[in-house]
């Protein structure tokens, strides 16, 4: 497994590579009324709206600093829903984080701890040793609670027997 690496509030986390579709410059958001601090607003990418989700607010470390190296990582996933994964659309989320520094595999790592397993922090997953360092991985399917997340991409809610 690939893993793209950054940094919250000078801590190193990481998410998989394969859910990364683009790495762009800060753009700037349209806020939305009514959702918690941690969504920043929506951005067009490629025609389409997208959330924005600041990750140093969603991990509590506040936001992040304003530098040349703060980027927009844009990933899409399939919601975790009662759904065969077939059936559920992918949804595109945009995640503020600084230091969006490189690509690592992770067999390097020399070690690993389990997800945290904590009900506040569904999100957060496990704890890498990679060259000297630890790097935290954060889970992108679960940075949402499921009703914000199909408030946000309607897409994302499942759909009921007899809806269409």
């Amino acid at each position: 497994m690939q893993l793209l690496t950054f940094s919250i509030a000078g801590e190193p986390y990481a998410i998989e590579a394969r859910l990364v579709i683009e790495v762009l410059p800060l753009v700037p958001a349209r806020p939305l009324p009514q959702v918690p601090d941690y969504v920043l607003g929506i951005f067009t990418y490629r025609g389409d709206l997208v959330p924005l989700v600041d990750l140093g607010r969603r991990l509590g470390s506040g936001p992040p600093l304003q530098r040349l190296s703060t980027r927009v990582i844009v990933v899409e996933f399939r919601p975790d829903t009662a759904a065969p994964a077939a059936a559920a659309p992918p949804v595109r989320l945009g995640l503020v984080a600084e230091n969006v520094i490189a690509i690592r595999g992770a067999g390097e790592a020399e070690a690993s701890l389990p997800p945290l397993q904590l009900a506040a922090a569904p999100y957060l997953g496990r704890v890498l040793r990679l060259g000297g360092g630890t790097v935290q991985l954060i889970e992108v399917a679960k940075l949402l609670p499921a009703d914000l997340l199909a408030g946000l991409c309607p897409a994302a809610s499942p759909r009921l027997e007899g809806q269409r």
